[in-house]
């Protein structure tokens, strides 16, 4: 029988996750699991009790949404214990990857008895991150996202695109891929290890979360006008076949730009430039 600690955003989705928990955790405790919910007050505090939580021996659940994941996924890979996640954010990029379940008694039986995998995970400038780290147009519109709570999260996702847009000039960008150095003008550069963000979208298709590989994608300059069709193109993954976009594929990445860009990472802002980001390959156990 597995023991479960909650670590919950109290403000994820607009306060649900609470009410989530709430309704899995029920079904838990009918299969006669100890189970425990610690609200977080920053990043700080989700991090250091996923920590303790995990060196403990609880399954460390994620309540939230994608950068509530980050921060537990964070704690538990330094805590070296397991991870569950009960989605309840806007995004939920990684839970809806996963296929995970809604229902509550699904969800809480999902826990209890779905074998666990090893997946990858990003460090950036020492912060762990599951899925991506991204640096351009789209980490501008994460900043337009994250300013904008109270409005319904599949509106706010798809007009902050278009909000950073308008305000967006190409940057210059030195890489440092695996040692090779490359300097680029370009709109994007996004190192994924799950390859899914934006509320559904595959922005990097060819991403596997345990293919001990990080997949580099960068967007190089173009008219803005085509930075919109791109956003189109990207429900469909046929973005990827545009000339300015290329792919490849390394183990250790280093970002800088000639100008601030913010460094984003699962739904939020986590580092300054340069970013250096390593995969730490297997070094999550996920129920999943």
């Amino acid at each position: 029988m597995r023991d479960f600690t909650a670590v919950i955003n109290p403000i994820s989705g607009g306060g649900d996750g609470f009410a989530r928990w709430g309704a899995v955790s029920e079904h838990l405790r009918a299969a006669g699991a100890t189970v425990r919910a610690l609200p977080t007050r920053s990043r700080e505090d989700a991090i250091a009790s996923a920590r303790r939580a995990a060196e403990s021996g609880d399954v460390v659940v994620a309540v939230g949404g994608d950068g509530m994941v980050r921060d537990v996924a964070d704690g538990v890979v330094r805590g070296g214990g397991v991870m569950g996640i009960v989605p309840a954010g806007r995004g939920n990029d990684l839970a809806r990857l996963l296929d995970l379940p809604h229902d509550p008694a699904a969800l809480a039986r999902h826990l209890l008895d779905h074998p666990t995998r090893a997946i990858d995970v990003l460090e950036v400038n020492g912060a762990i991150a599951p899925g991506n780290v991204y640096i351009g147009i789209d980490s501008v519109a994460t900043q337009i996202i994250n300013a904008g709570r109270r409005l319904p999260a599949l509106l706010v996702y798809r007009l902050a695109p278009i909000r950073a847009i308008l305000g967006w000039r190409p940057a210059g960008y030195r890489l440092e891929v695996d040692g090779a150095v490359r300097e680029v003008r370009a709109h994007t550069v996004v190192v994924a290890n799950s390859g899914a963000y934006g509320h559904g979208l595959r922005i990097v298709p060819p991403a596997v979360l345990d293919d001990g590989l990080l997949d580099v994608m960068v967007v190089g300059d173009g008219p803005r006008s085509a930075v919109v069709s791109f956003m189109q193109e990207a429900k469909r993954g046929t973005h990827v076949d545009r000339p300015e976009v290329s792919l490849t594929t390394a183990r250790t990445v280093t970002v800088d730009t000639d100008r601030p860009v913010p460094v984003c990472a699962d739904g939020d802002e986590i580092a300054t430039l340069p970013a250096r980001i390593t995969l730490l390959p297997g070094a999550l156990t996920l129920i999943g």
